[in-house]
Order: C-alpha cells, then sequence, then structure tokens
C-alpha cells in the first residue's frame, strides 16, 4: 500500500500498530486481518476519489455494525470527513442530516440502502460491493491538517434541527490515547462490541483497540444477551463495554452472573448513570475483571472521566476524576469552583474537546465559551477532588444510552388531531436510566386513543424516542413565564406512577 500510515490524519495512526497477520475484526465466522482491512479500505478510499469527492467533504457512513463499516469509516477519515449516521432513525431524520452536513457521497451497505437509500436521492453511493473486487488499491498518500475535521457526530439538539459535533483529527488521537493509557490497553485485548460505531462510545471501543494493534468482536444480537456471553467466551474476549440497559439486560437474562469468563479483563460501563447496586452486581458478577465506570460527551469526542476500581467502593456513585489531559471543574454560576458537597456544573478542558457544532456559531458561544466545554451536568464534588452528578441542567432524557431531546418528540406528536398540548419529560427507569413519558392535553371534543397514539409515533419517530407512557392531563404546569415547567410536571407524572394510561410495551 502506498503512503505512510503515521502522519497526522487519525485513520493513519489507527493502522499503524496493527501487524499485517494479526485479526482486527471478528464479524460473525469470519476473522479479518490488519493486511485485510488496510486493502478493503483503500478500495472504498480509491472508489471515493474515482466518484471526484473532494478532500475535506462530508461523508456519510451508513451500515450496521461490520467490518465493511470499519473499512468504510477509515476511508471516509483519510479522504474527507466522516459522518456515521444510524441505520436505526427514519428516513426523514437521515435525509434532514445528509442535507445538513452537504454529504458528497454515500458509503453504505447494499442491504441497508435498499431500506434507507431513498433519504439520499441524488448522492453519489458506495456499496460494499467495491470490497468483491480482486487486488490492493493504493492508500492516498496526502497530508492533513490536526485541527481539521475528521468526524461530524449526530447529536440531539435544543430544537428539531440537526445538531453535529465536530471531531478533529487531534481530538480523536487525543482522546484514543488518553483512554488507552489509563485502561492499559494492549495488542492482546480482544473487545466485544455490542455499541453502534455510529455511538460515540461504540467508536472509541474501535479507536482504542485499532491504535494498539488489538481486535474487536461484532456482537449485533444483544436482543439475545446470552449471544454477548458465547462470544466473550468463544472469542476468549478481554474487555466488555456497555451502558446501564445493557448490564441490566446481562445480569436479568443471561449466565453473565454464574458462569465463569477467564479471559475478561476490563469491563467498561458509560452512557449514564448506573445505580450504586447495580455497579457492586456488576463488579461481583466476574470477579477477575476490573470495572470502569466512566463519564462523557459526544462533545468530548466521547470520555472525560472515569472512576479507578481501586476504588470502585470507597467512592461509589462517583464518576471520577478526569482522564489524562482533561480538566474537570465544578463551577457555580458565578464560574467560581464549588465547596466540597456543593451542587454545580462540570466544565472541562483538554485536547478532546471539540472545536464546535457545524454550521452553528450560536450554539457554539454558548456550550464552548473560550474552547472550554459546558457540559450541562450538576454534580458535587468531594474533598479528594472525586465527582458525584446530582442533575442535569439541561432537559435531554438519557434512556437506554442514547440522548433524547423532549422538542422532538412534542413536535412529532402535535400535529395528532387528539392531542392539544404535549410535553416529555424522563422518569427514573432501572433499565433504561431514563424512560421517556408523555403527557397530553386532549383537544376539545377529541377521545385520546393511547394506543393509536403511540402507533402513530412509532411511524414517525425512532424506536428510543418513542414514550414509553402517556399519560392524560387536564392542563399543563406552567412556570411564571407561561412556559410548561418540566421539573414539576416530572414531579407529577412520577407521583402518577400507578395512574399511566398505557405502556408502550402493553
Amino acid at each position: 500500500m502506498a503512503g505512510g500510515m503515521g502522519g497526522a490524519n487519525v485513520s493513519d495512526y489507527l493502522l499503524t500498530a496493527g501487524a499485517p497477520d494479526d485479526v482486527a475484526v471478528i464479524d460473525g465466522d469470519r476473522r479479518h486481518t490488519y493486511r485485510q482491512l488496510r486493502n478493503a479500505a483503500a478500495r472504498l478510499a480509491g472508489e471515493l476519489a474515482r466518484l471526484g469527492v473532494p478532500p475535506g467533504a462530508s461523508i456519510g457512513i451508513l451500515a450496521t455494525n461490520s467490518f465493511f463499516w470499519v473499512a468504510a469509516y477509515l476511508a471516509a477519515l483519510k479522504v474527507g470527513v466522516a459522518v456515521p449516521l444510524s441505520d436505526r432513525n427514519t428516513p426523514g431524520d437521515l435525509a434532514a442530516q445528509a442535507a445538513w452536513v452537504g454529504c458528497a457521497a454515500l458509503i453504505s451497505d447494499r442491504r441497508t440502502h435498499r431500506r434507507l437509500g431513498p433519504a439520499f436521492p441524488g448522492v453519489p453511493l458506495v456499496t460494499d460491493a467495491v470490497l468483491e473486487a480482486d487486488g490492493p488499491s493504493a492508500w492516498p498518500d496526502s497530508a492533513t491538517d490536526p485541527a481539521a475535521n475528521a468526524a461530524l457526530m449526530f447529536t440531539s439538539g435544543t430544537t428539531s434541527r440537526p445538531k453535529a459535533v465536530q471531531v478533529t483529527h487531534a481530538n480523536l488521537r487525543a482522546n484514543t490515547e488518553s483512554i488507552v493509557a489509563y485502561l492499559d490497553l494492549r495488542r492482546s485485548d480482544r473487545m466485544l462490541v455490542i455499541l453502534p460505531f455510529h455511538y460515540c462510545f461504540g467508536a472509541s471501543l474501535l479507536h482504542t483497540h485499532l491504535s494498539v494493534g488489538g481486535s474487536v468482536v461484532l456482537c449485533n444480537t444483544f436482543t439475545f444477551p446470552e449471544t454477548a456471553v458465547e462470544a466473550i467466551a468463544r472469542e476468549s474476549c478481554t474487555g466488555f463495554a456497555g451502558v446501564p440497559s445493557s448490564f441490566q439486560l446481562l445480569l436479568r437474562t443471561s449466565s453473565y452472573a454464574t458462569r465463569p469468563l477467564p479471559s475478561l479483563r476490563l469491563v467498561q460501563q458509560a452512557g449514564g448513570r448506573l445505580v450504586p447496586a447495580m455497579i457492586r452486581q456488576v463488579a461481583a458478577a466476574q470477579p477477575a475483571s476490573e470495572l470502569f465506570v466512566m463519564y462523557g460527551q459526544t462533545e468530548a469526542t466521547a470520555r472525560l472521566s472515569y472512576l479507578p476500581p481501586a476504588v470502585l467502593e470507597a467512592k461509589l456513585g462517583s464518576i471520577g476524576r478526569g482522564i489524562p489531559g482533561v480538566d474537570l471543574r465544578v463551577l457555580d454560576e458565578a464560574g467560581r469552583p464549588v465547596r466540597p458537597g456543593v451542587s454545580g456544573e462540570i466544565w472541562a478542558s483538554g485536547a478532546n474537546i471539540s472545536p464546535g457544532y457545524f454550521r452553528d456559531p450560536e450554539a457554539t458561544a454558548a456550550k464552548f465559551p473560550g474552547g472550554d466545554l459546558r457540559t450541562g451536568d450538576l454534580a458535587t464534588v468531594d474533598e479528594d477532588g472525586y465527582l458525584f452528578i446530582v442533575g442535569r441542567s439541561e432537559d435531554f432524557i438519557k434512556s437506554w444510552g442514547h440522548r433524547v431531546s423532549p422538542q422532538q418528540v412534542e413536535e412529532a406528536v402535535l400535529p395528532h388531531p387528539s392531542v392539544a398540548e404535549a410535553a416529555v419529560v424522563g422518569l427514573p427507569d432501572a433499565d433504561a436510566g431514563e424512560a421517556v413519558a408523555l403527557a397530553v392535553v386532549p383537544a376539545d371534543g377529541t377521545p385520546v386513543d393511547t394506543a393509536e397514539l403511540l402507533a402513530f409515533l412509532r411511524g414517525v419517530l425512532p424506536k428510543h424516542m418513542v414514550p414509553t407512557s402517556v399519560h392524560l392531563l387536564p392542563a399543563l404546569p406552567l412556570n411564571a413565564n407561561g412556559k410548561v415547567s418540566r421539573p414539576e410536571l416530572r414531579s407529577l407524572l412520577a407521583a402518577r406512577g400507578g395512574e399511566v394510561a398505557l405502556k408502550a410495551s402493553d
């Protein structure tokens, strides 16, 4: 393959450490070596060049986790700016996201494209058919500015307008090297991946293991958690990572807590708060492994803090302290550090902090003042500098590892003829972290069929955004400014726990 593999481009960096004949990706019953991964990425990069995709252009990636996804991502990082897209999104959301970033090309497997391709009319397409061609391709030999965008990662915003986080080549490398350092990752490490790569947590698992020449094992069947346990045992996986709901399912519906998995040495938990009692259960399930509780945001590339396993019990419930190279501060409204035990907002700085949101200077100025990151999360800090999250300053709902914008759900439900007003809040849920709860004021004279309303929402929203409960109210609680008081609504719905109109799973 022509061209160096150790330059500023993060794709080069990720492909440097792996030995040619070492396994990089295990996808089903197929093992793919680093030589095969480099060749596949080069072929896809060559096809992008043939299509005339200019350097720095936005390149969408739409596929399930697969060897093809990994090769497509590396090719997009090398040629332009990778834009990972969720195959669980609606065509309307995908079309809006593609338009927002101006996708110059789309890399998609043929199966996914048959289902969602209409969202990308006129966008040049590269499919997995390219990898069926024989022979290697030349790797592009081009310089990259470390400060240039490597990826645009979509996250929920305060409006229905797409919000894409700019992640630079320098951001990705800094965060990857930091995570590798505190986890002590090695070439011999093999990570079982159940999280989608279009999610920053899932992507970080790929970055860290490729960067040390390790491997990833793909598991797309976590609906049946025992398949993950079997894969850990079969492939001698040394790592597993999940969000709170992942561990709830593992402990409840698999042999994870009773079956010894001697190869497993590192377990990572992030993507939402896992209650202390569950943290203890996860740690006890595989006592030979180490459990790392972590905290992060898309705006920070992935990780911001971690809790060392050695203090897991002593600091139970903490998100730890800043990872290497990251400074975390808990500040009051005047920007002053809070005293131990006093709540404030978490601010972060470091080389992994995004330069801002794509095409959104106003949101960037608010979220990244002076280059720092205002996380929007409220926390206390103890005398030893360990952080404990106590709430959010924003209204996002974290459900099943996703960040759900209440406004997006409300905008989807309000066109329904039986709905006069609607508001959405998150309620505590042992499995999801937070459940999406919908409060509805019926239109005058129009009965609300809650089953029909939920069916309507399933047709216009991604699955993770569909409310799990509907509550009928005569009016929504308002604050002095005439706006919906979400804290009051949350308390009201929590008190009505036994009066839920309908569970979405019923």
